[in-house]
């Protein structure tokens, strides 16, 4: 069965904590990103170890396995995004449909253990992405194509709501 596209706007997570992760966003900056990145790639290890890690809970929520290559991808599509904002002013980003990438890249049936190596490849790479910002470039902008704003800040805080949240989702 195909999952449902989720279709709302997390930019929220930006003005108050998470209620469903209880993640607070304001105890994010692009100072802390990679410390608490390489304390969470642990986590996501033992979670593709886990031997129903390819079973979805239900018909339409994704498989620890399926969360997994989404994180994975969230590290490398943000990282190419904070370099971007880095590298250029006032950076557009291109539109990325989770959903269908996905299914493009068949994530159902990866293999956790090659997931598991990408994923922490990925993960070390955006934190030595953040570990290289200065203080003075986290108010360089960006924007989404749906027209949301970030700047390296606030970027570095959506990011990471999206790698904890997807923890609570495999945790709960």
């Amino acid at each position: 069965m195909p999952i449902i596209p989720d279709e709302k706007d997390w930019t929220w997570v930006l003005s108050r904590p998470c209620p469903e992760c209880s993640f607070d966003l304001a105890t994010a900056t692009p100072a802390t990103v990679p410390a608490t990145i390489r304390n969470l790639l642990p986590r996501w290890r033992a979670v593709l170890r886990r031997p129903e890690v390819a079973e979805r809970p239900d018909g339409h929520t994704w498989s620890p396995l399926e969360y997994a290559c989404h994180v994975r991808d969230v590290f490398t599509l943000f990282d190419q995004r904070l370099n971007l904002m880095l590298e250029s002013d006032d950076a557009r980003f291109e539109n990325w449909d989770q959903d269908r990438t996905a299914v493009d890249m068949d994530y159902a049936n990866a293999d956790p253990a090659v997931v598991s190596a990408e994923l922490t490849a990925e993960g070390e790479q955006i934190a030595e992405s953040f570990a290289g910002v200065r203080e003075s470039d986290w108010g360089r902008k960006g924007l989404r194509s749906n027209g949301s704003e970030f700047t390296v800040l606030t970027l570095a805080q959506y990011f990471l709501h999206d790698v904890v949240h997807h923890l609570h989702d495999v945790d709960g």
